[in-house]
C-alpha cells in the first residue's frame, strides 16, 4: 500500500469541513478548525477555487462554499451506485404509501449516510437530506446495519469500554445497552428509535440485502410524535419490511423458498 500524500490529505480535509455547518467557511476558520499553517491553507484553497472545488460566496468575501466540480463528481457516483438509484425509486413508492419521510442508508465506521430520501407531504414532517451522516447508534436504519454485524466488527466500530455520543436525552450511551439493544432488533430483524436522534421524531427500519444475502443498507420510515403510536409503529415497520424487501430483490436477493 502506498503512503498517503500529505497536500492531497489536507486538501480533502478542507473540503470535508464544508460537509457541516451552513456549507460556508473563510480561510480562517479552515486554519482553526484544521490546525494548519495560514500559507498553506491559503495555497490549497487558492488550488481549489482554480479547479472549480470551491467558489467565493458572492457579497460575502473571503468566505467559500462548494464548487461545481464536487457536484459532478458525486452526481457521477450516483449514476454508478444502483444501490442508490434503486433506493430512491423504493423510497418513493414507500412515502406515496405512507406519506411519511422515508430513507435509505447505508453504514460508515461508526456513521450512517443516507444515500436516499423521499419527503412526505405533510406541514409537519422530518427535515434531512440526502448525504447526511449521523451516528448509527441513534437511529433506526444505523441500529439496523449494526445489528448485522458479526461481534469483531461491531467491537471495531463501537469499543465497549468508550461512552456514545447523545443526540438527545434519549440516545443510548452504553455500549453494553446498545449491544442489548441490537440483540433485539436480530430477533425482531425490525429496528426502532424513539426520538434518539431528534426529539420529536420516532423511525422505524428494516435490513437491505444484497444478492449474497449481506445487509448492505437499510430502509426507514420516519414520522413525527404527533402521528406516532403503537398501532401506527406496527404499520409501518412492516411496511419497511416490504419496502426493504423489494429494494433487496431489485438488488439480486432471493429469500429462502422464494
Amino acid at each position: 500500500m502506498g503512503r498517503l500524500v500529505p497536500a492531497v490529505t489536507r486538501a480533502l480535509d478542507i473540503l470535508e469541513l464544508f460537509l457541516d455547518g451552513d456549507g460556508t467557511l473563510s480561510a480562517p476558520e479552515i486554519t482553526r478548525k484544521l490546525g494548519l499553517p495560514r500559507t498553506t491553507v491559503h495555497e490549497l484553497v487558492t488550488t481549489l477555487a482554480a479547479r472549480s472545488y470551491l467558489v467565493q460566496v458572492p457579497d460575502q468575501p473571503g468566505r467559500y462554499r462548494l464548487g461545481v466540480r464536487p457536484y459532478q463528481l458525486g452526481s457521477r457516483y450516483a449514476e454508478q451506485l444502483d444501490l442508490a438509484a434503486e433506493g430512491r425509486q423504493v423510497a418513493r413508492s414507500v412515502a406515496e404509501t405512507c406519506d411519511e419521510t422515508v430513507h435509505v442508508a447505508i453504514l460508515e465506521g461508526a456513521d450512517v449516510i443516507y444515500i436516499a430520501k423521499v419527503d412526505s407531504t405533510h406541514a409537519v414532517r422530518m427535515v434531512s437530506a440526502a448525504g447526511r451522516r449521523l451516528p448509527a447508534h441513534c437511529t433506526s436504519v444505523g441500529k439496523m446495519l449494526l445489528a448485522s454485524l458479526s461481534e469483531d466488527a461491531l467491537a471495531a466500530r463501537i469499543p465497549e469500554d468508550r461512552p456514545l455520543t447523545a443526540m438527545t436525552d434519549n440516545s443510548i450511551t452504553s455500549p453494553q445497552e446498545l449491544r442489548r439493544h441490537l440483540a433485539e432488533i436480530r430477533e425482531r430483524g425490525i429496528a426502532v428509535e424513539q426520538r434518539e436522534s431528534n426529539p420529536d421524531v420516532s423511525c422505524v427500519a428494516a435490513p437491505v440485502r444484497d444478492s449474497a444475502g449481506k445487509v448492505v443498507a437499510a430502509l426507514s420510515i420516519s414520522v413525527p410524535m404527533i402521528r406516532w403510536s403503537e398501532e401506527r409503529q406496527q404499520e409501518l415497520a412492516e411496511l419497511a419490511a416490504k419496502g426493504a424487501g423489494e429494494l433487496s430483490a431489485r438488488l439480486g436477493h432471493r429469500r429462502r423458498g422464494a
